[in-house]
């Protein structure tokens, strides 16, 4: 799968090269902020191979330099320094700026939602992309899908969950509407920054966390100190997301946004990829040298609270913001079509296949 990424990403170069042979050669020196360190795969790849790709389309003349939270020391202000011109792009990811607006989280993902064919098929094809645009208008940004990683994990626990009253008091950091959620449910609610998850997890600031899934957990090494590994509910189809200044990208040569747009695109698939292919690996991997690691299910009891919550959150959310409920109204309507498909072609298949193939 990675592989035929790569190959998709080095035939849209050698298409877009020609046509940007033709473009005026001015030269473009932009920056661009993440809310990653700089060593964060794969979700660093996708602004990377962004960078790249633009460069490589424009023989050199529009170059993107990326910089990590470690350099500008602000993870989780990415917005305000994209739309303030302080960098003309960023990488993050929507449900960050809830505090701003809460639509933008269901642009990154909600509790029970769409999976990330699904979501992606919205975004591109069911409307998404022009109602995240009228969302982010506002901010004088233009917002880009930025790669998905497909289902994550319901994350890492010191302790079992065996019903609701062991999530009373327990501290955790897990963000957005999946916050609200656990906040209902009595757990005490922290946002921490990347960075600073391992060190928060060792020193007790709190007793369990979500991250992503193995590809990119392995290597936070989160399972030496929560060894409880819960399935996911709370964020099916996580999207990435890109920013870009709207003056500077308005003053850019036509040739130059319709390369940036191209490579956005691309890369933010391949990241989509990569984060499969690095899941499957990490956690064939992970079952053999940690063996100590419980992958566990939250009980009924428990799932059905957090969906009841979840819809609580959300209609409280849409019944004082109509923008908020068009947004929502719009997924829902999508994936209820969507969902019946999903279940007839890869939920059917997978059941079928199981029964045969061993």
């Amino acid at each position: 799968m990675k592989r035929v990424g790569t190959l998709a990403l080095a035939l849209i170069v050698c298409l877009l090269t020609t046509a940007a042979a033709f473009a005026a050669e001015k030269k473009v020196r932009w920056n661009l902020a993440m809310t990653w360190n700089s060593t964060l795969t794969p979700f660093v790849n996708a602004p990377t191979k962004v960078a790249q790709m633009v460069s490589d389309i424009t023989g050199g003349n529009f170059v993107i330099k990326v910089e990590g939270a470690e350099k500008h020391k602000a993870p989780l202000e990415i917005l305000d320094m994209v739309k303030g011109g302080q960098y003309e792009m960023g990488h993050s990811a929507s449900y960050y700026w809830k505090g701003k607006d809460a639509t933008t989280a269901i642009f990154t993902t909600v509790p029970f939602g769409m999976n990330a064919d699904e979501q992606n098929a919205w975004l591109y094809y069911g409307g998404g992309m022009q109602l995240m645009q009228k969302c982010y208008d506002k901010f004088g940004v233009y917002a880009f899908p930025g790669g998905n990683t497909g289902v994550q994990m319901g994350g890492w626990f010191r302790k079992e969950i065996k019903s609701l009253d062991d999530l009373k008091g327990l501290k955790m950091r897990i963000p957005s509407v999946a916050g609200e959620v656990f906040a209902k449910l009595g757990v005490n609610v922290t946002n921490i920054a990347p960075g600073e998850l391992y060190t928060s997890l060792d020193r007790g600031t709190i007793d369990a966390l979500e991250w992503v899934g193995p590809g990119m957990d392995i290597k936070m090494g989160f399972h030496k100190i929560a060894p409880y590994y819960y399935a996911g509910w709370h964020e099916p189809a996580t999207d990435l997301q890109f920013l870009i200044n709207k003056q500077a990208f308005d003053s850019l040569p036509p040739e130059y946004q319709a390369a940036l747009k191209t490579a956005i695109q691309a890369a933010s698939a391949d990241m989509h990829y990569d984060n499969f292919a690095m899941s499957s690996e990490a956690w064939a991997s992970m079952t053999t040298e940690f063996p100590n690691i419980k992958v566990m299910r939250f009980p009924e009891p428990v799932l059905a609270a957090m969906k009841k919550a979840t819809d609580e959150v959300l209609g409280e959310y849409a019944a004082k913001d109509p923008f908020f409920k068009e947004v929502l109204d719009s997924q829902k309507a999508f994936m209820k079509k969507a969902r019946a498909w999903t279940k007839m072609s890869e939920q059917y298949y997978l059941e079928e296949s199981e029964k045969v193939v061993k």
